[in-house]
């Protein structure tokens, strides 16, 4: 069995043999001629420190071996206190950068929620203008109109509400970006903001071949929230969902109870689905995960971003499960409001 060591200061210095030579106390000989015979008493099952060694062949004295530890044990320790102050001036000087970093990428967001919103209003008035003269010229007021030139204008139409509707989120995100989106808390019928919905969703989803359909718990208590709000998150949902649903699938939204002061939304499809290292990509602004210029799905890419805030602005947390290939499932809970007694 190996002789156990005694704990020793020795043990604190690395590499004494070759501090000993070089403070000549020993000459390389006496290096080599211990660490043979340290080797040859180790094969014997006979541990020593390198110093006992030293000593015991007579090439060191105790004071003097003792006099060289210690001074190597104070080199080492100022050696540490040196390496500890250049680490912490570094990790100073790195938290300043990094701070300056999140500083510029605070400027940074704040400018382009500015130049989103500056730009979104000036883009208002003059779709309005086109808005009002395309339900001028459908509505016959401005003269007669053939049949191939009022299915140019019920395009157009269409079209301008499409980028009403995407100008309008480009205004909610940026005041949302700025914390100023105003939230207005109210007793909402939830059944009723999700039937609305169900019959908004159901004439693009006959279009792409897509069934749309509602489960809702009979006697839904109201839920405390922003009815406007909470309307929009329910529709861009069921148009996303619609959006990534091929034809003959189907898309469900849920109201459920749960316990005594929630009710859980959620909209489920059995889409294209997501796969699962991309699933915090969705809720980049301004990102698609389809970001060529062939993508069949259009968009702002805002979507997402903002159902998310305003979940979160209700005080809820909005949660996702998807399966590549199967579908998706976006939920959140709202509390009820406390029925009256």
């Amino acid at each position: 069995m190996a002789q156990k060591l005694q704990l020793s200061p020795e043990m604190l210095v690395p590499k004494l043999g070759d501090a000993l030579v070089r403070s000549g106390h020993i000459s390389e000989t006496d290096l080599q001629k211990a660490l043979a015979y340290q080797q040859d008493q180790l094969e014997h099952g006979k541990s020593f420190l390198l110093g006992q060694v030293l000593i015991d062949l007579k090439l060191i004295d105790r004071p003097t071996l003792d006099e060289a530890v210690t001074e190597q044990i104070i080199q080492l320790r100022s050696a540490l206190q040196a390496a500890n102050r250049n680490l912490e001036v570094r990790v100073q000087e790195r938290t300043a950068e990094l701070q300056e970093a999140l500083q510029r990428l605070n400027e940074l967001s704040q400018m382009k929620a500015n130049f989103v919103a500056n730009v979104s209003h000036e883009l208002r008035t003059p779709l309005t203008h086109v808005k009002g003269y395309l339900e001028l010229m459908a509505t016959g007021s401005l003269g007669p109109l053939t049949e191939e030139q009022r299915h140019a204008l019920v395009v157009s139409q269409k079209s301008a509400g499409k980028l009403e509707s995407m100008i309008e989120d480009l205004i909610m995100f940026s005041l949302a970006s700025r914390g100023e989106m105003s939230m207005k808390q109210e007793a909402v019928d939830i059944e009723r903001i999700g039937n609305l919905s169900i019959k908004t969703a159901t004439p693009k989803g006959e279009a792409r071949g897509v069934e749309i359909y509602a489960v809702m718990d009979s006697n839904l208590p109201l839920v405390q929230g922003d009815s406007e709000k909470i309307a929009w998150v329910m529709n861009q949902l069921l148009d996303n969902a619609v959006k990534f649903t091929p034809s003959g699938g189907h898309v469900v939204l849920s109201l459920k109870e749960e316990g005594a002061n929630l009710v859980m939304v959620s909209v489920t499809d059995t889409g294209i689905g997501i796969p699962s290292y991309r699933l915090k990509e969705i809720f980049e602004p301004f990102h698609q995960l389809d970001g060529s210029s062939t993508r069949k799905v259009g968009g702002t890419g805002l979507g997402l971003s903002l159902i998310r805030q305003i979940v979160e602005a209700h005080g809820s947390l909005l949660d996702v499960q998807s399966v590549e290939g199967k579908g998706t499932t976006f939920k959140f809970p709202l509390l009820a409001v406390a029925k009256e007694k």
